[in-house]
């Protein structure tokens, strides 16, 4: 199994380098709707899934772990108006994303239903293992102010810690969080850390155990 914590600082930069993303997302806090809890007005989302048993599916090798990340991105950018952040772990992933003015939450669980019918079709034959469960649960939770959606940013950057994979928020390949901290900068993201702290976040869904 592919595990970032048994390589060295050599493997883990060459690592760092296996995928380059374009562009970068710009963090800035959508247009939210206050408290109303008519979730056809929400514009932003928290959605997350993890793998079968919590089973490192995702994390075979780097290449895996780089075609799911890339994969997701792209089947879920021509609904987006912005993907805010993203972190992919090697049996679970998590992503920000602000729906684009044409698009419904249910065209992004359309294309995410897709991505992991293709995954689950495309790693199953690899791993000579015709059909097994790969994804299991699958969650989206609506944004609903600033506050919830600079905390979900926090939250998304810092999953790879949180699971004891990385240190530093930057060291985790597989995220946008490299890019965070250079469009946003140190002291601003240490600002937001600061004024938006997790607290409670992720406790009893997000087992970091896991």
């Amino acid at each position: 199994m592919y595990d970032w914590r048994k390589m060295t600082p050599k493997e883990r930069e060459e690592t760092l380098q296996i995928r380059k993303i374009k562009g970068y997302p710009r963090h800035r806090p959508p247009h939210l709707t206050g408290h109303d809890l008519d979730t056809e007005r929400y514009r932003a989302f928290h959605l997350s899934a993890a793998c079968y048993e919590h089973c490192p599916f995702i994390g075979t090798s780097p290449e895996r772990m780089a075609q799911c990340e890339e994969q997701l991105l792209s089947d879920l950018k021509p609904h987006c108006g912005e993907i805010h952040a993203w972190s992919v772990l090697p049996n679970h992933y998590h992503i920000l994303i602000e729906l684009s003015e044409t698009a419904s939450l249910d065209d992004i669980l359309g294309a995410v239903g897709q991505f992991h019918g293709r995954s689950s079709y495309q790693w199953n034959g690899q791993d000579n293992a015709r059909g097994r469960r790969v994804w299991y649960q699958r969650t989206e939770r609506a944004i609903r102010t600033e506050r919830h959606f600079w905390a979900t940013m926090n939250y998304v950057h810092h999953n790879p810690v949180r699971h004891g994979y990385v240190r530093k928020w930057q060291d985790w390949p597989f995220s946008s969080a490299r890019r965070f901290l250079e469009s946003m900068g140190r002291d601003e993201v240490a600002r937001i850390w600061q004024e938006f702290p997790l607290l409670d976040y992720g406790k009893g869904w997000d087992d970091p155990n896991h």
